[in-house]
């Protein structure tokens, strides 16, 4: 294995807060019942504008396209004042830090934009730690394969070499769509159950459990 792809959130940091926050706001403004928590963390994954559109499958063209607008100026605020809360997972610096020592690439597939992705890896130092940042609004989202295409055409890496790591179905369907292996997270945003019947093909509870799973020795 030389390439691994990690979704970012529910997989390298907690953003849940974050998320459900600013989906809040959005709906508040355009005078909306929130929807429940636990609806939000279903959708994590997925390119915005699907997301908000599974959470509200009635309204028009028009009020989703309200919303998505909304949900990126209240994202933005939040940041801006500070009050983001995406703390990393544990062990995450730690096995980057091994993939990089033992020569392996890392890459991010994420629903996030670009610039939302950015913000959150630079605010844990992370910005330079990957190879190639694949992110929804460069193209077709998850559970798609094209982020994973062009992740590995960007590392020079092929389907046999290289794995996703994420935390919800759409990682696992998004891998196994591309030929890649497929390895879930537990501590994410959707069951393990689910991750399984997707068709992951193996669970790991800690990310320091990583570089043993794809042959990186101990050392």
């Amino acid at each position: 294995m030389n390439f691994v792809i990690f979704d970012c959130d529910g997989t390298l940091v907690d953003s849940q807060a974050t998320i459900v926050a600013a989906m809040e706001h959005a709906f508040a403004a355009h005078g909306l019942a929130p929807p429940e928590a636990r609806l939000v963390r279903h959708q994590v994954g997925l390119s915005l504008d699907q997301a908000i559109s599974n959470l509200v499958p009635e309204a028009g063209a028009e009020t989703l396209t309200q919303l998505v607008e909304g949900y990126r100026r209240a994202f933005t605020e939040l940041h801006r004042e500070q009050r983001v809360s995406e703390p990393l997972y544990g062990g995450v610096v730690e096995t980057l830090d091994r993939l990089d020592a033992a020569g392996v690439l890392a890459g991010v597939a994420t629903g996030k934009s670009l610039s939302g992705l950015r913000a959150t890896l630079g605010r844990h130092g992370l910005e330079n730690r990957f190879v190639t940042l694949q992110t929804a609004d460069q193209g077709p989202g998850k559970p798609h394969p094209a982020m994973l295409e062009r992740a590995m055409a960007e590392a020079g890496s092929e389907a046999t070499l290289s794995c996703m790591v994420g935390d919800t179905t759409f990682d696992i369907e998004m891998a196994r769509a591309a030929g890649v292996r497929a390895i879930g997270v537990s501590w994410g945003y959707h069951p393990v159950a689910a991750l399984r019947a997707a068709g992951a093909e193996v669970i790991i509870d800690d990310m320091r459990a990583l570089p043993a799973e794809i042959g990186i020795e101990s050392g």
